[in-house]
């Protein structure tokens, strides 16, 4: 099984950032009026106020930076005879097989990070399989030249199944 590209690191920890700032900040609102009145009862708002914001983001930083670590160490692929072969996640482990004969297209994506760190990303569209952000065979970082690599690789594949 191949890895990602390590540029994709970068991509779960942005990913991170949204994601954990996200909860963190709907906890926050829940614990505000707690907040707001021990703030109000000492008088000190300045410094209440900047060690709070401050620890808020060290430790956004710091659990986003072990999930960018836990899932790049955890994303496999392979393409062997009959399709492709997926293995993710850090909690929940979620295998996946794309056969060819489902194939339907191939994109290549190359987002303004991913164009920055030297990545694509590889989406394979299955015949049926909707309704979900990605795509069913979603690789989310190969270096450039790997991916368009691959793109032709079963393109081919699946046009000479096909005849």
């Amino acid at each position: 099984m191949e890895k990602l590209h390590p540029g994709a690191r970068w991509s779960f920890r942005i990913s991170g950032y949204f994601m954990f700032g996200f909860i963190g900040i709907f906890f926050g609102l829940w614990i505000l009026p707690f907040w707001l009145e021990s703030i109000f009862a000492n008088k000190s708002i300045g410094n209440v106020v900047l060690f709070s914001i401050l620890g808020y983001i060290v430790l956004i930083i710091i659990i986003s930076e072990i999930f960018a670590r836990m899932s790049y160490n955890r994303w496999f692929y392979e393409f062997t005879d009959e399709g492709l072969r997926l293995e993710r996640g850090i909690i929940w482990k979620r295998y996946s097989n794309v056969p060819y004969e489902r194939i339907q297209n191939v994109d290549v994506h190359r987002g303004i990070i991913a164009r920055i760190l030297g990545f694509s990303s590889l989406m394979i569209q299955t015949a049926g399989y909707s309704g979900q952000m990605h795509a069913e065979g979603y690789i989310p970082a190969l270096e450039m030249h790997k991916a368009e690599k691959i793109r032709s690789f079963v393109m081919n594949k699946i046009t000479n199944r096909r005849r």
